[in-house]
């Protein structure tokens, strides 16, 4: 059983220290959240994932970290100036504001449709870099992570000596003064993403396309999405992107529905041929705004030495969406009969935010104390994530606790584990919750086949 309501994960995550409300104290923010203790290694070890399947499994593809503060030529020449707006709407009656395509004619919250006619309105973060307010010093907060990569093209060829076809990827933040932020942290303004612009030669990007989408599904199934919880939409050439050849959305069945997880766009030229000098030295089938300013020819010799604009697939996901898929279906309500009931995260191992909690069987006993200490030393040697002391004093409910966060094993010092030779600890699954009896000396092998 996945989690069937938003409700369930919002107070899993507030009452387990995953993602908190920003600045609560104070009312809040609305769109913008933080991550407490597990939210952080949760969303670290995702970000890892991703980064670990995209960049060191890899060989054609290298890792950049570019500045969120963005130069304004960078997003008027991308289009994003012009085009990066949603339509709204004004309720006359209660005020409120809206996207125009979300709510059908009608206010969503009085009812009314006495509203304003559809105008743009611009997602972009504005600021002004320096000490005077002017036209010239104004910068954005990056929309998205995918420019900077893009404007860095050459300086990673020039620096790595990559050819055709290869891969440049990111995990950054982003931020988008989304209009009616939503469904937790599914939609918000200030989010992280992990995106890849795969340059490939023009003619083999619709191969490419195809295997970057299958890619994507598989690496989903093994972050613990199931299959039958995926959806694969191919947008309509007439809903396209401007800047898109063809774009699948993989969707994943959210508590509020069916919605887009990651998108793998056939962005064409588009991005490169923007950016690029010397335009019409290049055959460009994208249509791109007329550039004056750019310094670089954004372009790469082809298997015949040919200067080109190559390609670009893009497979683009947001960290905080997958979160929320992952806790989605890790969350299970299991009835273990006599009216007791457990919640559970089945989180995958390489995800868990704590991987060992060692639990002593007495908090104040001094010896079991300084073994379990002595335990977590030794097992943090062994670099398969945070291994955590928990001291609460009643073992039962601190297994309830990590079950509930997701730990795959607890780890029990009990005065056997003190008083008798060999020296051995009991280990408890998450999941099937048996529990066996291992030497300790036998332990670091054991949970680093395990976890490694």
């Amino acid at each position: 059983m996945v989690a069937t309501s938003m409700d369930q994960l919002v107070s899993l995550c507030k009452r387990r220290g995953f993602i908190f409300q920003n600045a609560d104290i104070y009312g809040g923010m609305q769109g913008i959240y933080d991550y407490g203790p597990l939210g952080v290694e949760l969303k670290n070890n995702l970000k890892a994932a991703w980064w670990r399947a995209m960049v060191y499994e890899r060989d054609d593809v290298e890792g950049l970290d570019s500045a969120i503060l963005t130069n304004r030529k960078v997003l008027h020449y991308s289009g994003h100036e012009d085009t990066f707006s949603d339509p709204m709407v004004d309720c006359k009656k209660c005020k409120g504001r809206f996207r125009a395509d979300q709510i059908g004619g009608k206010c969503p919250v009085c009812g009314s449709t006495d509203l304003t006619e559809p105008r743009p309105f611009n997602l972009m973060f504005k600021t002004q870099v320096g000490p005077v307010e002017n036209d010239e010093n104004i910068a954005y907060l990056r929309p998205e992570t995918a420019q900077a990569i893009f404007t860095q093209f050459k300086n990673v060829v020039d620096s790595t000596s990559r050819k055709l076809p290869f891969g440049i990827a990111q995990i950054g933040k982003s931020f988008r003064n989304e209009i009616t932020p939503r469904n937790f942290i599914f939609r918000v303004r200030e989010f992280e993403q992990a995106e890849l612009e795969y340059f490939v030669n023009p003619g083999t990007d619709v191969e490419w396309h195809e295997k970057w989408k299958k890619a994507r599904i598989e690496w989903w199934k093994q972050q613990g999405l199931k299959e039958e919880h995926i959806h694969i939409y191919k947008t309509p050439d007439e809903d396209l992107a401007h800047y898109a050849k063809a774009c699948y959305d993989i969707e994943y069945q959210f508590p509020h529905g069916m919605e887009e997880l990651e998108g793998i766009a056939n962005r064409r030229d588009y991005d490169l041929g923007n950016h690029t000098k010397n335009q019409d030295e290049f055959t460009l089938e994208a249509h791109c705004h007329e550039n004056k300013e750019s310094t670089t020819k954004l372009c790469i010799q082809d298997e015949n030495g040919k200067w080109i604009i190559p390609f670009v697939v893009e497979p683009s996901m947001g960290i905080d969406r997958g979160m929320l898929a992952i806790l989605t279906e890790a969350y299970e309500e299991e009835d273990l009969g006599g009216g007791n009931m457990r919640t559970v995260l089945k989180l995958k191992k390489h995800l868990a935010p704590i991987k060992v909690a060692i639990i002593p069987l007495k908090k104040n006993n001094e010896q079991i104390m300084a073994k379990c200490h002595q335990l977590k030393k030794d097992l943090m040697k062994l670099g398969i994530g945070r291994v955590a002391l928990e001291n609460t004093g009643n073992i039962g409910k601190a297994y309830r606790r990590h079950d509930e966060v997701g730990t795959p094993l607890c780890l029990t010092v009990d005065f056997e584990t003190i008083e008798q030779q060999p020296e051995s600890v009991t280990i408890r699954d998450r999941d099937t919750m048996k529990q066996i009896r291992i030497n300790t000396s036998d332990l670091a092998e054991y949970l680093r086949n395990y976890f490694l």
